[in-house]
């Protein structure tokens, strides 16, 4: 490889394993002990990827005796293949991590299949009536929590699924349960309900919102819910009082939403710039002094967002392919990825090691940092 290549590779290229799948990857999950992550693709396949490094950046590494430069060559081999299914459905299937090594997959015939680390499929873990659209697994409560868009079902253990019943007859789309697994938030038509679930099944509360809600996403204890709306923004939803505010102004659906828990802070996609705020002074009742300025404005919005596990710092993922990792609050940015197809889901390790990347064009990618990286 000559020196003018050398000089064009990107931190993607030099850190990144990257598959070609033969259509888009809709969503991606870390399994729960970090070992593997599943990409869900919109032709109803599901592609399995060991998160080992055959090649970490570690063993790749070399700093000059002379300069004290440090410098990391390419990967020799290429990466080991994914492990690929059968389809599950005609479009893209729901996915959550499940086990230790493995994942729950919602298939259009009504059953939620336990997909091994190697790419085994276990018998039924739950079955309903009607193709699957949404799911959620609490390990902690050891509760699934399934939807067919228009009833929710839940199952504890591998026991029978308990249907949810509420009054309304709406699409039922996106689902989430707490992080202790006793709470459930449903997305229900342009609304949302919040269930207790730990024992007998019951209704805590309703909530209208201004538009269907896309994603949700808990706050790590629990306290709060970010709902990304499919037109006018996110809903931010307090718990202790059911009190709803809506956060407007963006020039996208917000697709992804993310809680950063070291920095105590809130994350959506959909605008042309990192949008973050401080929970120490959310962004309620129209209150901005917490917004954080992260990264820095461009012409091209953001599609997705994770935030790292154990440090102050968000990635982010835009329509135009690049990827970018901020320091929260500041618009110093790495830049990982300048260009490629546009960024359809991203999500951080465990132990922040590792992002997975999924893209329309079929991309799906685990880039490993070195250790020394994030100090």
């Amino acid at each position: 490889m000559n020196q003018q290549t050398m000089q064009n590779l990107t931190l993607f290229d030099l850190l990144a394993r990257s598959w070609r799948r033969p259509s888009a990857v809709a969503d991606l999950r870390f399994s729960a002990d970090g070992s593997t992550v599943a990409f869900a693709c919109v032709d109803g396949t599901v592609a399995i990827a060991a998160v080992a490094d055959q090649e970490p950046p570690e063993s790749r590494i070399r700093v000059s005796n002379d300069l004290g430069q440090t410098t990391i060559r390419p990967r020799e081999k290429p990466p080991v293949p994914l492990i690929a299914t059968a389809a599950f459905g005609d479009g893209d299937v729901p996915l959550a991590a499940y086990a230790h090594s493995g994942f729950l997959v919602g298939a259009a015939n009504g059953e939620v299949l336990h997909l091994t680390a190697d790419g085994e499929v276990a018998p039924p873990v739950v079955r309903i009536d009607g193709p699957i659209v949404a799911i959620d697994h609490s390990p902690r409560a050891d509760m699934t929590a399934v939807s067919n868009g228009h009833d929710v079902f839940v199952s504890r253990g591998q026991g029978d699924a308990v249907k949810l019943n509420h009054a309304t007859i709406s699409s039922t789309d996106a689902l989430a349960l707490s992080p202790g697994g006793r709470r459930l938030a449903c997305g229900l038509g342009e609304g949302l309900s919040i269930w207790a679930v730990e024992d007998n099944p019951a209704l805590i509360r309703e909530i209208s919102l201004s538009a269907r809600p896309v994603s949700i996403r808990w706050s790590g204890d629990g306290t709060w819910l970010a709902c990304g709306l499919e037109t006018g923004g996110f809903a931010l939803v307090s718990l202790a009082d059911g009190r709803v505010d809506i956060v407007a102004g963006f020039p996208s659906p917000v697709r992804t939403v993310c809680w950063s828990q070291t920095a105590n802070a809130l994350f959506a996609s959909g605008a042309f710039r990192i949008a973050g705020w401080s929970m120490t002074v959310p962004p309620v009742g129209g209150e901005t002094s917490g917004a954080l300025e992260t990264g820095r404005t461009g012409l091209v919005l953001v599609e997705a967002v994770a935030a790292h596990p154990e440090k102050k710092l968000i990635a982010a993922g835009y329509a135009n392919g690049r990827i970018t990792i901020a320091q929260i609050g500041a618009r110093d940015e790495l830049l990982v990825r300048p260009l490629g197809s546009a960024v359809t889901a991203l999500a951080w390790s465990g132990d922040g090691r590792h992002l997975a990347v999924g893209a329309v064009d079929g991309t799906a990618a685990i880039i490993t940092f070195p250790a020394q990286m994030f100090k």
